[in-house]
């Protein structure tokens, strides 16, 4: 199984997917040939986190006192 990240094209008032050559060489793929695939859509906020972290430019954390500590 191979993963890759394409764009959605338009194709007449359809979205279409280009598999890159290495892959249809890589997989034996054929013109007409019945193929599966898997989508997995990224939300914008999940990228954000990806690239900036949840906690970025937080202070760090201090522990109050010594008996916190386990």
């Amino acid at each position: 199984m191979s993963i890759i990240k394409t764009k959605l094209r338009k194709v007449g008032s359809s979205l279409g997917v280009l598999i890159p050559k290495a892959i249809i060489l890589e997989q034996g793929l054929k013109v007409g040939e019945e193929v599966e695939l898997s989508l997995l859509k990224k939300r914008k906020i999940e990228l954000i986190n990806e690239v900036f972290g949840i906690a970025k430019g937080a202070p760090s954390f201090k522990r109050e006192k010594e008996r916190d500590r386990i």
